[in-house]
């Protein structure tokens, strides 16, 4: 289904010819697969080159919410580490390198998709939400230069670890995806509750129920009550670790959100920018910012989608690390100011949204199944892909 969508994708970008005049930085190069390593994937290419500069630097003269230059410390530093790994161990580009990168982490991604969902509603419930994922707007950042699918692929497995009480794994893959991306706060907090969740259930579960557990009694419940704490313990690192070198870098240890607002205008608002975004496109006004007309029209219909779907998920009663991991994830996107045209690919780690869509599909024949994702496979070439990439900012 991806290569699919992704060949649709790349004719769309060859027949119309518009990123041929377009700055290679920003949605432009001399050929097609260049595109999707513009925008973020430009940042990531030079981080993995020349390493961090973190500075805050004023803007001369600038006012208004653009005052600082933005620099590297934006973009998180696993995927441009494993960017330079590759290129190094392969002799690639950095450009193919992280292409690389990407994809292979889009199937593992995809793996864990269908092993979390087929947890909850069975093996082809699974199949169906890894396809799902493939043709999810904003899904055309899943074979680009972004760091999407190494985040998704770390958290999933993390959720699953968590469902299977593998802690310590999950603490560590947790902390991976802390060094990946900001997004990460959700999971952090997901995995900590979940962590909470088990310490309350052995501390009421009876000891006849460990009668003949394969360790004996006391080792069985020490390590039943510790692992959880140290996976809440080294899940933070990753993410606590990099906002506190960024700080030291900087010599202001909130310097990394002060350089996502005064140099991006990214900030959480609360819902504000989100509330403006809906109120301006139902009456048809652009008048907020960063307003991309086709691109926003996509993420206003992603949310709704989102937001219909989230009953359905409750309804399925998931594990406690799907429901907060998402109802965090949903909070932070939409709590925030932002492109807002890039809440398509945002919402992609709120992968379990996918469930049930999933565990009703389920019940189509297979011909049937193969034929309403190749239709959306097809269509997600220009909704997912040219409109992130060329019509909108990814």
């Amino acid at each position: 289904m991806k290569l699919v969508g992704f060949c649709v994708f790349m004719y769309l970008l060859d027949s119309s010819g518009d990123f041929r005049h377009k700055n290679p930085r920003f949605g432009g190069g001399a050929h097609v697969w260049d595109v999707l390593a513009t925008w973020d994937g430009w940042w990531y290419q030079q981080i993995a080159a020349h390493g961090y500069h973190p500075a805050l630097v004023p803007v001369h003269g600038a006012t208004g919410l653009i005052t600082l230059e933005g620099n590297s410390a934006a973009f998180f530093p696993l995927y441009p580490a494993l960017m330079r790994l590759v290129s190094s161990c392969t002799g690639l580009g950095l450009l193919g390198a992280g292409l690389a990168v990407s994809v292979v982490a889009s199937f593992v991604a995809a793996v864990g998709i269908s092993a979390v969902t087929a947890r909850i509603s069975g093996r082809r419930a699974g199949l169906a939400a890894a396809g799902l994922w493939a043709v999810w707007p904003g899904s055309g950042v899943e074979w680009a230069g972004y760091s999407e699918s190494l985040y998704i692929a770390l958290a999933v497995w993390a959720c699953h670890a968590v469902m299977r009480r593998r802690w310590l794994t999950a603490g560590l893959l947790t902390c991976a995806a802390g060094l990946t991306r900001p997004t990460a706060t959700a999971l952090i907090a997901a995995l900590a509750l979940a962590a909470l969740a088990e310490l309350v259930r052995q501390r009421r579960t009876p000891r006849l129920l460990h009668e003949n557990p394969p360790v004996p009694h006391r080792t069985w419940r020490r390590d039943a009550v510790l692992r959880p704490i140290a996976a809440v313990l080294i899940a933070p690192l990753g993410l606590a670790g990099y906002l506190g070198w960024v700080g030291y870098r900087m010599g202001d240890y909130g310097g990394y959100f002060t350089l996502q607002d005064k140099a991006w205008a990214h900030s959480f608002d609360w819902g504000r920018h989100t509330v403006k975004v809906f109120t301006s496109l139902m009456v048809g006004h652009y008048d907020y910012l960063y307003a991309y007309p086709h691109e926003d029209v996509i993420g206003a219909a992603t949310v709704l989608l989102a937001l219909m779907i989230l009953p359905l998920l409750f309804r399925l009663r998931p594990p406690l690390v799907l429901t907060v991991s998402t109802l965090l994830t949903m909070a932070l996107v939409l709590g925030s100011q932002q492109i807002f045209g890039n809440v398509s690919r945002y919402l992609l780690p709120a992968f379990p949204l996918l469930i049930p869509c999933a565990t009703a599909m389920r019940r189509l024949t297979t011909p049937v199944l193969c034929a309403v994702l190749t239709v959306a496979a097809l269509a997600s070439g220009s909704y997912a892909g040219y409109v992130l990439f060329e019509v909108g900012i990814p």
